[in-house]
């Protein structure tokens, strides 16, 4: 009884938390802030469309870590490595864009609106871009900013790259995404980039028993080889597009690269190795209007992880530092 209990007030904590979540949150306080973040956002990603990329991923490595609270756009400090330095984080991209719009709000709206909203408007309206429009759904907005942020943290609780399916189910619904919404939001996988070390040892170190691994096209392979000499060769660490079919258009072009085995990471292929899951990704490379319908939703629902309301966290003045 008690066990129930204690469940039914957890669950009743979440409702009470996701409807201070509202879509125009800021309608009567700061009303020109989302224009502002959809303005900034597409004139840095029509220059780079990576940036695009960047800003999802952004958003996807915020909320895994401590939930939606804008931490990993806090910098460290003498005392504390933060989120942004930690291994799995070194790469990411689109700092610059939220500090852009932050300048631009803060000059309109002083301590008004989140940092973490702003990252998740920037995301939405990135997919909105990269998509060609498919891709848009209203983002309730209301979240405020954590004050924490530990590289530990990032590597205790973000999804890697060799995971299979059951890593990444356990992973993903640890933050109450189900199975289905795991494979959807998988599909971002349609753009950006990455370094040659993430998934450098399926071409040349997979297991004892096969250098390369086998689940990997060896087409596909061969031509990664030419690109991601073992060691690195002489150019350090290159990046390859996770799509090289369509890498700035985000699409089903991912699910069906993986039913041809050319999905670059472990994790990638595991959707479509694992029973439980390819017929997920067979639906989704035949249904690209289906697929786009599911993804908005998911990234709202990503976006709701953890967040902090009402008088939690707080609203800081300049992203990369609490107030």
């Amino acid at each position: 009884m008690i066990v129930f209990l204690f469940i039914a007030i957890l669950l009743s904590l979440n409702i009470s938390l996701s409807s201070q979540l509202n879509v125009d949150f800021y309608e009567s306080t700061c009303p020109s802030a989302e224009g502002i973040v959809k303005r900034t956002v597409r004139n840095f990603v029509t220059q780079n469309l990576g940036l695009g990329a960047g800003l999802i991923r952004l958003h996807f490595h915020d909320c895994f870590v401590r939930g939606c609270d804008g931490s990993v756009l806090l910098d460290s400090t003498p005392r504390n490595t933060a989120e942004k330095d930690s291994p799995p984080n070194l790469s990411l991209r689109g700092f610059e864009v939220i500090d852009q719009a932050k300048a631009m709000i803060e000059a309109k709206c002083p301590q008004t609106v989140s940092c973490s909203d702003i990252l998740a408007f920037a995301a939405r309206d990135s997919a909105a871009i990269l998509s060609g429009g498919s891709i848009s759904d209203s983002v309730p907005s209301g979240r405020r900013d954590g004050t924490v942020s530990n590289q530990n943290d990032a590597l205790q609780n973000l999804p890697r790259p060799t995971f299979n399916v059951q890593q990444l189910q356990s992973s993903f619904s640890s933050k109450g995404l189900s199975m289905d919404e795991m494979v959807t939001l998988s599909g971002a996988h349609s753009i950006g980039v990455s370094h040659c070390s993430s998934f450098s040892s399926r071409l040349y170190s997979f297991n004892s028993t096969y250098p390369q691994d086998p689940s990997m096209n060896k087409g596909f392979a061969a031509f990664l080889k030419t690109k991601c000499p073992i060691n690195g060769g002489s150019n350090g660490d290159p990046t390859m597009p996770l799509d090289v079919v369509s890498p700035n258009r985000l699409d089903v072009r991912y699910y069906k690269n993986l039913r041809n085995h050319k999905g670059l990471f472990t994790s990638d292929q595991s959707l479509w190795s694992d029973p439980s899951t390819a017929y997920m990704v067979k639906e989704n490379a035949n249904n690209r209007v289906g697929w786009a319908s599911k993804f908005g939703p998911a990234m709202v629902k990503m976006s709701s992880i953890q967040m902090l309301t009402g008088n939690q966290g707080e609203i800081r003045m300049n992203c990369r530092m609490v107030n």
